[in-house]
Protein backbone atom coordinates (compact mmCIF):
# COMPACT_ATOMS: atom_id res chain seq x y z
CA UNK A 1 0.00 0.00 0.00
CA UNK A 2 1.42 3.57 -1.31
CA UNK A 3 1.29 6.13 1.56
CA UNK A 4 0.36 9.62 0.83
CA UNK A 5 2.45 12.41 1.29
CA UNK A 6 1.36 15.10 3.60
CA UNK A 7 1.65 17.86 1.40
CA UNK A 8 -0.86 15.71 -1.32
CA UNK A 9 -3.12 15.38 1.74
CA UNK A 10 -3.10 18.85 2.87
CA UNK A 11 -3.97 19.98 -0.84
CA UNK A 12 -6.67 17.52 -1.44
CA UNK A 13 -8.14 18.84 1.85
CA UNK A 14 -8.15 22.80 0.43
CA UNK A 15 -9.21 21.63 -2.57
CA UNK A 16 -12.30 19.65 -1.12
CA UNK A 17 -12.82 22.65 1.29
CA UNK A 18 -12.89 25.09 -2.09
CA UNK A 19 -15.39 22.87 -3.49
CA UNK A 20 -17.38 22.75 -0.27
CA UNK A 21 -17.90 26.48 -0.10
CA UNK A 22 -18.19 27.03 -3.90
CA UNK A 23 -21.50 24.80 -3.08
CA UNK A 24 -22.42 26.86 -0.29
CA UNK A 25 -22.18 29.82 -2.38
CA UNK A 26 -24.20 28.62 -5.08
CA UNK A 27 -26.91 26.99 -2.75
CA UNK A 28 -26.59 30.32 -0.90
CA UNK A 29 -27.41 32.42 -3.87
CA UNK A 30 -30.33 29.60 -5.04
CA UNK A 31 -31.68 30.59 -1.24
CA UNK A 32 -31.70 34.12 -1.78
CA UNK A 33 -33.26 33.67 -4.92
CA UNK A 34 -36.24 32.22 -3.12
CA UNK A 35 -36.06 34.11 -0.34
CA UNK A 36 -36.78 37.34 -2.71
CA UNK A 37 -39.46 35.18 -4.83
CA UNK A 38 -41.34 33.28 -2.42
CA UNK A 39 -40.81 35.92 0.50
CA UNK A 40 -40.06 33.07 3.19
CA UNK A 41 -39.87 33.24 6.72
CA UNK A 42 -36.88 33.38 8.86
CA UNK A 43 -37.33 30.02 10.57
CA UNK A 44 -36.94 28.42 6.94
CA UNK A 45 -34.35 30.49 6.09
CA UNK A 46 -32.16 29.53 9.62
CA UNK A 47 -32.85 26.38 8.30
CA UNK A 48 -32.09 26.13 5.23
CA UNK A 49 -28.35 27.97 5.84
CA UNK A 50 -28.02 24.92 8.71
CA UNK A 51 -28.98 22.42 5.81
CA UNK A 52 -26.69 24.20 3.18
CA UNK A 53 -23.65 23.93 6.15
CA UNK A 54 -24.39 20.14 6.66
CA UNK A 55 -24.93 19.51 2.69
CA UNK A 56 -21.08 20.98 1.97
CA UNK A 57 -19.41 19.44 4.33
CA UNK A 58 -21.23 15.87 3.74
CA UNK A 59 -20.06 16.25 0.70
CA UNK A 60 -16.62 17.34 1.56
CA UNK A 61 -16.30 14.59 4.20
CA UNK A 62 -17.68 12.02 1.37
CA UNK A 63 -14.72 12.99 -1.43
CA UNK A 64 -11.78 13.42 1.18
CA UNK A 65 -12.87 9.65 2.33
CA UNK A 66 -13.07 8.22 -1.12
CA UNK A 67 -9.65 9.51 -1.55
CA UNK A 68 -8.46 8.25 2.32
CA UNK A 69 -8.87 4.20 2.44
CA UNK A 70 -8.52 4.09 6.55
CA UNK A 71 -10.11 6.49 9.09
CA UNK A 72 -12.44 7.66 6.42
CA UNK A 73 -14.38 9.61 9.54
CA UNK A 74 -11.94 10.77 11.26
CA UNK A 75 -10.91 12.74 7.29
CA UNK A 76 -14.46 13.44 7.21
CA UNK A 77 -14.67 14.80 10.89
CA UNK A 78 -11.34 16.85 9.87
CA UNK A 79 -12.80 18.27 6.92
CA UNK A 80 -15.97 19.65 8.69
CA UNK A 81 -13.74 20.85 11.67
CA UNK A 82 -11.94 22.75 8.88
CA UNK A 83 -15.13 24.13 6.85
CA UNK A 84 -16.21 25.67 10.65
CA UNK A 85 -13.13 26.82 11.59
CA UNK A 86 -12.61 28.93 8.32
CA UNK A 87 -16.55 30.03 8.34
CA UNK A 88 -15.92 31.34 11.87
CA UNK A 89 -13.11 33.28 10.51
CA UNK A 90 -14.80 34.86 8.04
CA UNK A 91 -17.55 36.12 10.33
CA UNK A 92 -15.12 37.63 12.84
CA UNK A 93 -13.46 39.21 9.87
CA UNK A 94 -16.91 40.87 8.67
CA UNK A 95 -18.31 41.16 11.78
CA UNK A 96 -14.64 42.26 13.69
CA UNK A 97 -15.41 40.88 16.86
CA UNK A 98 -16.83 37.70 18.53
CA UNK A 99 -19.81 39.66 19.46
CA UNK A 100 -22.28 37.76 16.61
CA UNK A 101 -21.38 34.23 17.78
CA UNK A 102 -24.17 33.19 19.52
CA UNK A 103 -25.85 29.99 21.29
CA UNK A 104 -26.10 28.46 18.06
CA UNK A 105 -21.99 28.46 18.01
CA UNK A 106 -21.33 25.03 18.84
CA UNK A 107 -24.69 23.97 17.58
CA UNK A 108 -22.98 24.70 14.01
CA UNK A 109 -20.01 23.32 15.13
CA UNK A 110 -21.14 19.93 16.11
CA UNK A 111 -23.56 19.61 12.18
CA UNK A 112 -20.54 20.75 10.53
CA UNK A 113 -18.30 18.40 11.99
CA UNK A 114 -20.70 15.45 12.16
CA UNK A 115 -21.72 16.09 8.33
CA UNK A 116 -17.98 15.68 7.79
CA UNK A 117 -17.89 12.83 9.72
CA UNK A 118 -21.11 10.74 8.05
CA UNK A 119 -19.65 11.69 4.69
CA UNK A 120 -16.66 10.11 5.13
CA UNK A 121 -17.80 7.22 6.63
CA UNK A 122 -20.28 6.83 3.79
CA UNK A 123 -18.16 6.93 0.99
Amino acid sequence: MKKIAFSSRLTFILKTLLFSYLLTAGLLLLLALFLYRFDLSEKIVSLSITGIYVIATFLSGFLMGKREKSRRFLWGLLCGLFYFLLLTFISVLVNHTFKGIDSGFLTTLILCCSGGMLGGMLS
